[in-house]
Parts: structure tokens; C-alpha cells; sequence
């Protein structure tokens, strides 16, 4: 059974920089998609981007600048990086497998 673990820090002053883990267990993630997506409060879900099973990636045109993802194989985790955040990022943000295995989500809040 494959799980996934989002991580990182609750609470982000604005225009530094958010970084969140995703950690897999039960699979491997240079064999398929991953995603990052967010939930703003009171909004529908967003797709942020995208790491592929060779480690290519692709990000929303709407966050492409701000947006990097990255991975680390040896420990089974990829990364999303959003710089210079500003308090609309506020959201829960959701790492996914192949969009069928999904994290819990973690609460990130950016203050001003």
C-alpha cells in the first residue's frame, strides 16, 4: 500500500520562501507522476506541478515562476519549493501519486 507524507513548516512569512517534503513509502517514485496541489481556503483544488519517473518536470503556467520540484531518490521524497509567498498562498497543500494516492495535506499559512 503506498503512503505519503506531506511535510514542512505550518506558518511562512511573506516573501521567503515555502518548502514542503513529500515522503513515499510502499513505491517508488522514479517510476510515475507525482504532483503538488493546494487548497486555498474557502477554493477548489489547485494543480501546482509535477515531477515524471525520469525526474522531468512540469509546472502551472500561473505559478512557474515561483515553482520548483525536486527529488531526492535515496530517500524516496520530492520537494516543492514556492518562493517569495505572499499571504494569498495560504492553503493546504496535497502531494499525490499518479493522482490516485494522495497525502493528507498539510496547513501552511502565510503571514504578513
Amino acid at each position: 500500500q503506498v503512503q505519503l507524507q506531506e511535510s514542512g513548516p505550518g506558518l511562512v512569512n511573506a516573501s521567503q520562501t515555502l518548502s514542503l517534503t513529500c515522503t513515499v513509502s510502499g513505491g517508488s517514485i522514479t517510476t510515475i507522476h507525482y504532483y503538488w496541489f493546494r487548497q486555498p481556503p474557502g477554493k477548489g483544488l489547485e494543480w501546482m506541478g509535477a515531477i515524471d519517473g525520469s525526474g522531468s518536470t512540469y509546472y502551472s503556467p500561473s505559478l512557474k515562476s515561483r515553482t520548483s520540484i525536486s527529488r531526492d531518490t535515496s530517500k524516496n521524497q520530492f520537494t516543492l519549493q514556492l518562493s517569495s509567498v505572499t499571504p494569498e498562498d495560504t492553503a493546504v497543500y496535497y502531494c499525490s501519486r499518479g493522482l490516485r494516492d494522495w497525502g493528507q495535506g498539510t496547513q501552511v499559512t502565510v503571514s504578513s
